[in-house]
């Protein structure tokens, strides 16, 4: 198959999601800095980043931990309504509210074009950034994944009465429903997802589309160590996708810096013998490799070959784009491709 092939092959089914974890917005600003200079905080260095200080001094010694996960559950359990947690949710919204994407392209903007319609991506993360890519990319092509925000988000808002989400602080119809900040922190041991409704709605669509039943094929972990932080959620994500023994042929892949032989333990529960692939860096992965062929790819697989065929042809993308005009560019011909697929597939 030659790369012109591959980008013309356009296959119907076969989703993939892509599930978010810190790492993947750490990735992010390592390759290209917050628009502000912003550092994304990790759970150990929160405190220190969103100078949190002078609201920890006020906290009992005994309730006090320096990682903010442990804190926050202590704080919580001490006392769910208090005005230090309110406090610190408030710091949280300005912190990560104010963060941008710089002008040149991210990986969330390579990972946006790289999936389709049938495909999603879901994000742990309180950072803009995946719907900001979304947004900006959004001007080239309405073909893109959806998206869900597992842990609430600062960018995103949502309204009870119309049962609506949208960007924080919209207002849905003439007479009322604005986009309330979505709720962000929950206690690490017991996160209760399902008891607001937004989120509840976010994990529904997640484990929709990880079912099997949905045509699932590819599932990709990119910077998420949840086994270790976050039980709820693990179990959550495990339930939809089944035992290894029910996703035989299912390709699940991780993106991440830790050890493969670590890797390989941590997600068990997920992966069928040798079908997994790891890599350390985005531009590693099937989302990087083959760019809104990553179902097409994964079916490939099991087609006939020929005696010519020992590699299966692959369209890595550039890594070097100045301008997201540059980076559209480079996926037009895929992208016309489908709207070819399409035009055929309605014309039958």
């Amino acid at each position: 198959m030659t790369k012109k092939e591959g980008i013309n092959q356009v296959f119907g089914g076969g989703g993939h999601v892509v599930i978010l974890g810190a790492g993947a917005s750490i990735a992010s600003t390592y390759r290209n800095d917050e628009k502000n200079g912003k550092r994304l905080p990790s759970m150990d260095n929160f405190s220190e980043l969103l100078s949190l200080e002078n609201i920890i001094k006020q906290i009992p010694e005994k309730l006090r931990e320096n990682n903010f996960e442990k804190l926050y559950g202590n704080l919580h359990r001490e006392n769910p309504n208090s005005d230090i947690l309110k406090e610190i949710e408030d710091k949280i919204q300005n912190y990560f509210g104010n963060m941008e994407l710089p002008d040149e392209p991210t990986i969330y903007d390579y990972m946006v074009l790289s999936l389709r319609g049938k495909d999603l991506i879901a994000t742990f993360n309180w950072d803009p950034f995946l719907y900001q890519a979304w947004v900006r990319i959004r001007k080239f092509t309405n073909d893109l994944p959806r998206l869900s925000f597992l842990h609430g988000n600062v960018a995103i808002g949502y309204s009870k009465e119309d049962k609506r989400c949208g960007p924080v602080g919209m207002q849905v119809r003439e007479d009322g429903g604005f986009l309330e900040p979505t709720k962000l922190l929950y206690p690490v041991e017991q996160k209760n997802y399902t008891d607001d409704e937004f989120i509840n709605l976010e994990w529904d669509r997640v484990k929709f589309w990880l079912a099997k039943e949905n045509g699932t094929v590819r599932a990709t972990i990119f910077g998420y160590g949840a086994p270790v932080s976050d039980v709820e959620a693990v179990s959550l994500l495990n339930d939809a996708w089944g035992t290894p023994d029910d996703r035989q042929m299912e390709q699940f892949e991780v993106i991440d810096i830790t050890p493969e032989k670590e890797l390989r333990k941590r997600w068990d529960g997920f992966i069928h013998s040798s079908h997994y692939d790891v890599t350390s860096n985005y531009f590693g992965s099937s989302l990087a490799h083959n760019p809104r062929r990553t179902s097409e790819s994964y079916f490939s697989i099991y087609q006939p070959l020929t005696p010519s065929e020992s590699i299966r042809a692959s369209n890595p993308v550039p890594q070097n784009f100045k301008t997201l005009e540059e980076l559209w560019e480079w996926h037009k011909p895929l992208i016309e491709a489908e709207e070819r697929a399409e035009k055929i597939k309605n014309e039958s």
